[in-house]
């Protein structure tokens, strides 16, 4: 019970909302440009209920792992209402409509989320240690230095400078450190492949006086703040695939089950609040998982009209299309079935995901 509460609940909470959000965005963006929307599905088959609204069926199905809007002649131009036979710019806004959607919902989650009064440190950091031969030492930076901004964002406690850090990986960023009662801007590069225990600059960091107060913020505040956090997240994402390519992190990756047990890990350390944040993050990821260039993906979709414009008008044939992406979609679940085997194994083996 005590499982079902705090993961399975609001994980299949939130990808209901979620899912919801990108598809509303399909749909939405579907009947502005004139295509026919046959089905607007929450879940995946078997059907539990459905019903009928103009020319579209609601659908409530079995599987909350995801959802559907079908639209008429997706790939064949000969349908009435057909999606493929629109102008391509309404095309590409039709198959872009759901990762937009769920990037719009981040922001809106991030601004709730800074108008919640939350616990927040205000501790100033202090470098505990700054070990040889890393950039730090290079950089004149010594142990006792309190920072007091990374690249001008103001840093008030340990997770700030450690954010601020990740978040310009491999650049030379600019410290100011307070050194008694001297203020000293220095440049510190961050590594992307540091050795182990080093982390990206080579300091140890320490809070100077570890207290918190409750925090939140106006709306309009709220909105400035979120909107500056959403780009943080994707630039965080970029520089997590590029830590992959340069070999400095490995992917980690998690299925529906391994979804769930992140979920209530966060609940469990973090409270129900931080399923906000937590939300808004995985709605930036969805839009981007989304938006690749992969089969069966809306990128995947976006990519043949792209070609299309590359051939002059001349579309490549509806069952060859349509071949590709079904071939994208046994990948896809192939690859969903495989992880979702890995999180079972690390479940019964006890081990969390953070």
């Amino acid at each position: 019970m005590n499982v079902l509460l705090h993961s399975i609940v609001p994980f299949v909470g939130i990808l209901v909302v979620l899912v919801l959000v990108h598809e509303t965005g399909h749909f939405l963006a579907a009947k502005l440009s004139g295509v026919r929307v046959l089905e607007f599905g929450v879940g995946f088959p078997p059907r539990v209920a459905a019903f009928k609204f103009r020319d579209t069926e609601y659908s409530l199905n079995a599987l909350p792992l995801g959802g559907f809007v079908r639209m008429a002649g997706e790939v064949d131009p000969t349908e009435p209402g057909a999606l493929a036979s629109r102008p391509k710019p309404f095309r590409l806004l039709v198959l872009s409509a759901g990762a937009l959607a769920n990037f719009i919902f981040a922001v809106a989650l991030f601004s709730v989320s800074f108008m919640i009064p939350q616990e927040v440190s205000v501790g100033r950091a202090m470098i505990g240690q700054v070990l040889p031969d890393t950039p730090a030492a290079a950089a004149g930076l010594q142990t006792g230095d309190i920072i007091y901004t990374i690249d001008g964002r103001e840093i008030e406690n340990i997770a700030d400078a450690s954010y601020n850090i990740r978040l310009n990986m491999g650049q030379t960023i600019r410290m100011t450190v307070k050194r008694g009662t001297e203020f000293l801007d220095l440049n510190v590069k961050a590594r992307w492949a540091p050795p182990e225990g080093q982390g990206p600059t080579g300091i140890v960091i320490a809070s100077q006086y570890p207290f918190t107060e409750m925090r939140s913020y106006a709306p309009w505040k709220a909105v400035r703040l979120c909107t500056r956090q959403t780009f943080d997240s994707l630039k965080l994402a970029r520089n997590e695939v590029i830590a992959w390519v340069k070999g400095a992190t490995h992917p980690q990756v998690a299925g529906p089950v391994g979804m769930a047990q992140m979920t209530g890990e966060v609940v469990q350390k973090a409270g129900w609040r931080s399923l906000v944040d937590f939300g808004a993050l995985i709605s930036i990821n969805l839009a981007v998982i989304n938006i690749l260039p992969l089969p069966f993906l809306d990128g995947g979709r976006i990519v043949f009209v792209l070609v299309e414009v590359l051939r002059r008008g001349r579309r490549i044939a509806p069952q060859k299309e349509a071949l590709v992406h079904l071939a994208g979609l046994v990948v896809l679940m192939t690859f969903v079935v495989v992880i979702s085997y890995f999180d079972v194994v690390r479940l019964i083996r006890g081990e969390n995901i953070f």
